[in-house]
Formats: C-alpha cells, structure tokens, sequence
C-alpha cells in the first residue's frame, strides 16, 4: 500500500464556490512535478493518485548520466468544465491560492483541459515568473535553461508545437516497442483512439507515420471511424482547441458511431487518450484489442485490468507509455537536450524504447502485469535517488 502523500489540500473558490486540489506525493531537493488539470467532477481521489504516479514517472526515468534531476511527484485539478465561461478566471483564482507552493516547490504546467498557453496566461496573471519557477534554483545556469525550454517551445513540426508532439512521440514509440517484441508488423496495425487532443493526436501522426492505420478516433462529439483508414492529418487540421474534429472534413467513406464505438473497433492497440477510469469492468468485456497504450493518466480501472490480463490483453502504463512530456520538460530544461525537433525525438525514442523494453521484460520475467513491473522498477531506483539526492520525501 501507497504511503499517505506528503501535502494534500482542498480548496474552494469564493466565487463559484467550485473545489481545486493539490497532492504533492514527495519531494526530491524540495521539489516536485505534474501538472494541473481541469475537468467537471475531478475529486481529491483522482488527483492523489496522479500525484503518485508522478512520483513514479521521475523514478522511472532517472540516469545517472543524465543533468536531467528526478523531482518528486505531485498533480494539481480543478473541478469545473474548462469550456464553461467562468473556468478561465477559477483557474486564475487557483493558481493565486496555490502561488506560495508554484513559488517555492510544485513545478506544474498543461494537463487534461488545459493547455500550455493558458496556464502560462493565467499564471502570470496570478503574479507568478513561470508554472516551473521552483526548479529554476537547481539549474546551473538559469538564464541559458530558461532561454533553451523557451526557444523549444517555439518550435513546430508541420504546424503543431514540438511541446504538443513529444508525448505522442513517447507513446508511439511505447506501441512500436511492444509490436517489436510481439514480432508484429506496423503495416496491417490497426489503431483506435480515445481523444484527438495534444497527446491523442500527436499519438495518432506518429503511429501513422510509422505504417499504422488508424481506423477510429473518438471525440466529445462520437466516435469517427473507417475500417480502411481515417485521414489523421486532416482530422488534426480540423480540430478545435479542446481536441474535437469538424465533421465537415469527412470522406465519404467515414462513418459517424457513437461516442463509446472506438472500444470494440477491430484493431490490435487500443490508445485511451482523453480521460481517466475510461475503461471499467463492463467496457473491458468490449475489447479485442492485444494492446492498450494508456496515453492518458488512469484510463483503465485495476478490477478490468485484471481481467485484461487473464484473457491475454497487455496494458502498457500510463506511468511509462505517456511519461516523455514530462521528461521532455526536465531534459530540455537541464540541458540534455538542445531546443531542436530531430534531437527532441531521437531521445525520447531511445528513452523509452529501453524503458518499455525493461518493463516488458520485467513483466514477463515475474509473470505479472506492465504496469506492476513498472512499480517495481521504480521502487527499486527510489533509495538510489534517495542515496544520491537526501531525504526523498
């Protein structure tokens, strides 16, 4: 059992009288990382958890080698729909109460709801430097740090930011790792994805590219699909700023299904991209899919993982298959990688195809699930950390 994390509040906005919450599960030299999210119905529960997947996330990713330093882990939420007109001003408001936390520990940034460009926006409207200004006194040199995570950000591939397209890149390389192992060709692979966002759709540009065929994306307005194949670059040219795709785009041979549709699509990968506890015990008996790459955070419920797993399903978790964001972040910010796309992509590739292809191992060598590999890989790095940097919590 998890112990308790180290700081958990609760608070409420005197305007709207809606909740925001913050879970920091530990801290490593006084700081911790994960971002903010907002949705309706976020609750404390849901945002402990991601705080220790955070936890998890760092420990996974620790080099030695490396300048990038493991943080601990937290995650901040917002209990409101961040299409309501009064979500802007709550998540202001937020930040302003959170501040003394931005200022001296808890290094956030874009989540579920949320992008970037806002939570930039709104911190600096709260009176903060920057949603990451905890970290700046562990840089070397915080001026060319600073300089180097700003001109990466400025940077785009075919019209999407580079910071928009790691993450996906992580959980490509996640699916690809494990068809490598499977011995499965890319070509003939088919996908279906929950969400066409930040990660679903750069998720979806780089299995495509690699010689996938996508042939389901779901949105909050249903699911869009195409046994031959949907054409995901005009899908993504076609989405609006919370991910959902004009229909006005579709071929004739694009089928308009439900929203829940894309979990008994015919294909092999499954990527749940958009919300957590997406997949539960009455969807899992949907799936016939052989992979799940868990691109969003906690998409699938323990008790249907379990049942994944008995009847030969493999769950790659969302603590591995969606952590290079965050790692992006941290390798661009310390210096162990340039503010350049083809270097950005090439680590994070190398990155996690060797962490994918430990866990797998692992996993296979124990007999137990991805994901309870992964637990234990990180569970194994965290006295090193401790060793090395102090009192981890």
């Amino acid at each position: 059992m998890a112990a308790a994390p180290l700081l958990s509040l609760t608070w409420t906005d005197d305007v709207t009288g809606r909740q925001g919450f913050l879970v920091v599960d530990r801290l490593v030299r006084g700081v911790c990382s994960g971002g903010l999210r907002m949705r309706e119905g976020c609750t404390l529960g849901e945002v402990t958890g991601l705080a220790r997947g955070m936890s998890l996330k760092e420990a996974l990713h620790y080099d030695p080698r490396a300048r990038y330093v493991p943080l601990g882990g937290a995650k901040g939420g917002i209990d409101c729909d961040p299409r309501d007109p009064e979500a802007y001003g709550l998540l202001v408001r937020y930040l302003r109460a959170v501040r003394p936390y931005v200022e001296s520990c808890w290094t956030t940034g874009e989540d579920l709801g949320l992008s970037q460009d806002l939570v930039d926006r709104a911190a600096a409207e709260a009176g903060l430097v920057s949603s990451v200004q905890a970290v700046y006194p562990l840089l070397d040199d915080e001026t060319t740090a600073r300089a180097r995570l700003a001109e990466a950000f400025a940077v785009e591939v075919d019209g999407i930011g580079l910071d928009e397209l790691v993450g996906g890149c992580g959980v490509a390389e996640s699916v690809l790792t494990a068809l490598d192992r499977a011995g499965v060709a890319y070509t003939g692979t088919r996908v279906s994805l929950q969400g066409l966002g930040t990660m679903g759709g750069a998720t979806a540009r780089f299995l495509t590219r690699a010689g996938l065929t996508v042939v389901a994306v779901a949105d909050v307005k249903g699911t869009i699909a195409n046994p031959d194949g949907l054409d995901v670059e005009a899908l993504l040219a076609a989405r609006d700023g919370h991910g959902a795709v004009d229909r006005a785009v579709l071929r004739p041979g694009d089928l308009e299904l439900p929203g829940d549709a894309w979990l008994s699509t015919d294909a092999e990968v499954l990527v749940p991209a958009a919300v957590s506890y997406a997949i539960g015990v009455a969807e899992q008996e949907r799936i016939g899919a052989r992979w799940i790459a868990e691109a969003a955070n906690m998409p699938v419920l323990p008790e249907a993982e379990e049942l994944l797993h008995a009847r030969g399903v493999s769950v790659l978790p969302d603590v591995v298959v969606n952590s290079g964001t965050n790692a992006w972040w941290w390798w661009t910010l310390f210096g162990d990688v340039g503010a350049d796309a083809d270097e950005a992509f090439a680590h994070t590739r190398r990155s996690m195809r060797a962490l994918v292809e430990r866990v797998l191992a692992r996993a296979e060598a124990d007999g137990t699930t991805p994901r309870a590999a992964a637990h234990a890989i990180a569970a194994e790095r965290l006295p090193v950390i401790t060793e090395r940097f102090g009192q981890y919590r």
